[in-house]
């Protein structure tokens, strides 16, 4: 039976093939799409998920905006990588897809306590929504079945050498997903580096001949111009699809028990995550932390939901 999931994201190149990857793939049941402010304003990045269903033709699931900032610091967001409108690159027209007026932690909410089963989050953006949920609504905790996030590193930052940017955004939310007592997973840059959109992948999804398939190519060869420019990378990492792939099929996603803790106070540190993969310190195991992608596996299941979204619009 698919899985179903509420992406909870802040588009963002990545975000939006997220997306793309949970409602065009037979493995996920798509219930829903909150956004929240990160890689831009939460204005922004709700109208940004607006443009990718409505250019997606994914019309039945409902999207609503979260927080519009983090529980404790000023935001920060990643213009210097997603440009101003948070998901530069491709012309969109001006959407078709509403957002509904409830507050994302609100139809989070409504969504767990009437699903008839438990249903899985997963965060691609600062954990700002996906932490009010568990304070504000802590009766909710049972009907999550985990949380699979996009963020952290078990090696370095690309917001700050320690930080990856996720984290870096709202530590003191990610301090309480990781201390919930929800099973996480965390897909961090470690595993997400492995996720290149190389020529040979923009090649396939312009090869689809669809209109969905061009905006993808635009997204992405975007997104490379920014790496490009900004740490050197010959082709962009994609990611937070890798969230949705680890779902779909584990075995595109290897991952190892450890401890995780979220860097709070360090001067140089502060939203590291700390991965205690060899068991140094005196601490419970208290999530799954990806180690190694199947990039071939993942391409062909994003390549799959984008031809199937395409060809349904189409």
């Amino acid at each position: 039976m698919p899985v179903p999931i509420i992406i909870d994201c802040d588009p963002g190149h990545d975000d939006a093939v997220a997306i793309l990857l949970a409602a065009g793939d037979p493995a996920i049941d798509l219930l829903a799409i909150t956004t929240v402010a990160g890689n831009q304003v939460v204005e922004k990045t709700t109208l940004n998920a607006r443009r990718i269903c409505t250019a997606a033709g994914i019309t039945d699931v409902p999207i609503a905006a979260g927080c519009d900032r983090p529980l404790v610091q000023p935001l920060y967001v990643a213009d210097d990588v997603h440009g101003d409108s948070g998901m530069d690159g491709p012309h969109f027209g001006e959407p078709t897809v509403d957002a509904v007026a409830e507050h994302a932690v609100d139809l989070m909410h409504g969504i767990l306590t009437g699903h008839p089963e438990p249903v899985t989050l997963v965060p691609t953006a600062p954990l700002t929504n996906i932490a009010l949920l568990l304070t504000r609504y802590p009766e909710v905790v049972p009907r999550i079945r985990e949380i699979v996030l996009m963020g952290g590193s078990t090696e370095r930052g690309n917001r700050t050498p320690a930080a990856e940017f996720n984290m870096y955004v709202d530590p003191e939310a990610a301090d309480i997903v990781f201390r919930s007592g929800v099973p996480v997973t965390m897909c961090g840059l470690n595993v997400t580096h492995q996720a290149l959109a190389t020529p040979d992948v923009l090649a396939r999804l312009d090869g689809l001949g669809t209109e969905l398939g061009r905006i993808c190519v635009e997204l992405m060869t975007y997104f490379a111009s920014t790496y490009r420019r900004l740490w050197g990378f010959e082709a962009p990492p994609l990611h937070d699809p890798v969230a949705v792939a680890r779902l779909i099929d584990p075995s595109i996603v290897e991952c190892a028990d450890a401890s995780v803790a979220v860097e709070l106070r360090g001067e140089y540190t502060r939203g590291a995550t700390v991965v205690d993969l060899h068991r140094y310190l005196d601490r419970p195991v208290n999530a799954r932390v990806a180690v190694s992608l199947d990039s071939a596996k993942f391409w062909d299941r994003v390549v799959a939901a984008v031809d199937t979204l395409g060809k349904k619009e189409g």
